[in-house]
């Protein structure tokens, strides 16, 4: 990757036994933490930061705005933790992933509130084989290759498999772990921290849509000044909007599909409401096909699906040097992961526009995540392995839910916390940071403070909305082409009623017809030559197989040790 951090709980000996301090910008000795960080970010404000004095020394890695003129976050943590502890953290704005190591305090690594920057780790061992510490850093494949003799987790890979990511702090390997949400790692283990707790407010004491709309405005205004030219990822829909129409300076806009397309158009129609360029990808082989490029993006927990650019980074990177994107405005703003209420009615679920008073959190997350219970049934009786995939996911996901429930004061909120905890989309932010500066909106502080003041059935598209008028006026004047009506019902109304009516056109969805363009360019073929048992399942699965053999063969490529487990399970390996 063209951006990490690693680090070791130890000194540079220790350091040097897994990787080499030339391999990064910048190499930090404190007295318990050894961290190297490669980031060209490092030159810009706002961005990643290191700083050492006779304290200790702190590093961040990502994107960090601190209170007040102090441009160097780095810094401004180390004094702050000095004068606040772990308070510090609360003030601290961003995605990010930031090492502290303070003479006389106990040294930590912590991600931002919402994990949107993931921190894997190991245990490091000596040369005896003893465990004298931690392996840490933002590459999964790089913590993990430090680990002499790697063994599967079934379980994870069997999540990702079915769901398309895996839970909570599992990988698809034993010996790796990930931060949870919310916590820090330690010398001692994991702990957790209070910063994302749902603490839902009365209006006349906080008004929703005020408060969204100045929190907004100043989101966008932190982020607002950054490299070279600029440019947006836009679709039709409402999140990326509000970025164009308010970031000065976004030369050009673009959208992966068919120049024909109700989705490109729309996004081309509010492009050109702001004076922006915009260019349309023409979905080919490039849009699927996931090489190892593409999935090392995964971490080896979720899906390469979600990185829809990735086949078109040269021609983005030869003009735009900071990349904008709505990412993760639905599940923060628009209540993505609440459940409605609803009824079915000729085998389609046309949704209230209410929440369910009395919502069952599986069934909720099932359908939220990538879960469809034929494939799953279909894949399960492919891959050798003895499990029954419904009852597998459901008592993950019940297991998983049950372990942010605590955050939650209700179960809509849990609903929520547990869906952000286990985001399957980040893969996509991962991708373009790596590439770009990205700044990353939905995890500004204070709109993450609004999502937790703010109760479930205020969190809407409509609450967004009129926040983003208070903004701009002009922002819905092209409204989403599935969604041409202010009221959510008279969209589903719409939209149902054009799905089984044979005269009438229904709406296009946003994304290209996957199984379409597998046929078109033999990806059976490509991808998955050595697996013909699995040419039949439906696209997503197949990308996911692909996903979870391609990241494992570039691990053992770069492994000494090799993993002799590489055809565990048969089936899916081999």
């Amino acid at each position: 990757m063209n951006k990490e951090l690693f680090g070791v709980s130890g000194d540079s000996e220790t350091f040097e036994r897994f990787r080499s301090p030339d391999e990064f910008d910048e190499f930090l000795r404190g007295s318990s933490l050894t961290v190297g960080i490669r980031d060209p970010g490092l030159e810009y404000d706002g961005w990643s930061a290191t700083h050492t004095d006779d304290t200790g020394c702190c590093v961040i890695w990502g994107e960090a705005y601190v209170p007040g003129d102090e441009q160097n976050a780095a810094r401004w943590l180390l004094e702050r933790y000095d004068a606040e502890g772990l308070d510090a953290l609360h003030s601290l704005n961003g995605s990010y992933l930031a090492v502290l190591d303070v003479r006389g305090e106990e040294p930590f690594v912590a991600a931002d509130p919402v994990r949107s920057r993931e921190c894997f780790y190991t245990a490091a061992h000596d040369a005896r084989g003893d465990c004298d510490g931690w392996v840490f850093g933002t590459d999964a494949a790089a913590v993990g290759r430090t680990v002499s003799d790697p063994t599967v987790d079934t379980d994870g890979i069997l999540e990702f498999l079915h769901t398309g990511l895996s839970l909570g702090e599992k990988t698809w390997v034993d010996e790796v772990s990930r931060l949870p949400l919310d916590s820090r790692l330690t010398l001692d283990g994991v702990d957790a921290l209070s910063r994302f707790i749902y603490r839902p407010a009365d209006l006349d004491e906080f008004n929703y849509i005020d408060e969204l709309a100045s929190r907004l405005d100043r989101a966008i205004r932190r982020r607002s000044s950054n490299p070279g030219p600029k440019g947006l990822l836009l679709s039709a829909g409402y999140d990326s909007r509000i970025v164009l129409s308010q970031v000065e300076g976004i030369d050009h806009c673009y959208t992966v599909g068919s120049p024909t397309a109700q989705e490109v158009q729309g996004a081309k129609q509010v492009a050109t409401q702001y004076d922006a360029t915009h260019t349309a990808f023409t979905p080919d082989d490039r849009y699927l096909y996931a090489d190892e490029s593409k999935v090392q993006y995964t971490n080896g927990i979720k899906e390469s699906l979600h990185i829809h650019h990735a086949g078109y980074t040269d021609e983005l990177a030869g003009e735009i040097e900071t990349m904008y994107h709505g990412l993760l405005c639905d599940t923060f703003f628009r209540g993505h992961f609440t459940a409605q209420d609803g009824v079915d009615v000729l085998g389609a679920r046309v949704p209230f526009n209410r929440l369910d008073p009395d919502p069952d959190p599986v069934e909720s997350l099932l359908g939220k995540y990538g879960y469809r219970r034929d494939a799953s049934v279909d894949l399960a009786e492919r891959i050798d392995l003895d499990h029954d995939p419904e009852a597998f996911v459901r008592e993950a996901i019940a297991a998983e839910f049950a372990t942010n429930r605590s955050r939650a004061n209700s179960i809509q909120n849990a609903l929520t916390c547990c869906g952000i905890a286990n985001q399957p989309s980040v893969p996509f932010h991962n991708h373009l940071a790596d590439q770009f500066f990205t700044p990353f909106l939905a995890t500004d502080i204070e709109l993450l403070e609004w999502h937790l003041r703010t109760p479930p059935e205020h969190r809407t598209t409509e609450t967004f909305l009129r926040a983003c008028e208070r903004l701009d006026d002009e922002i819905l004047r092209h409204r989403p082409p599935d969604r041409p009506h202010g009221a959510m019902l008279l969209n589903e109304v719409e939209g149902f009623v054009r799905r089984k009516t044979p005269l009438l056109t229904s709406f296009e969805p946003p994304w290209p017809d996957r199984r379409e363009l597998f046929d078109r360019y033999e990806l059976d073929q490509r991808l998955l030559e050595s697996t013909p048992h699995l040419h039949s399942l439906p696209p997503r699965h197949k990308l996911r197989v692909n996903d979870l053999r391609t990241w494992l063969d570039s691990w053992s490529a770069g492994s000494e040790t090799g993993l002799p487990w590489l055809q565990q399970p048969p089936r899916i390996m081999s």
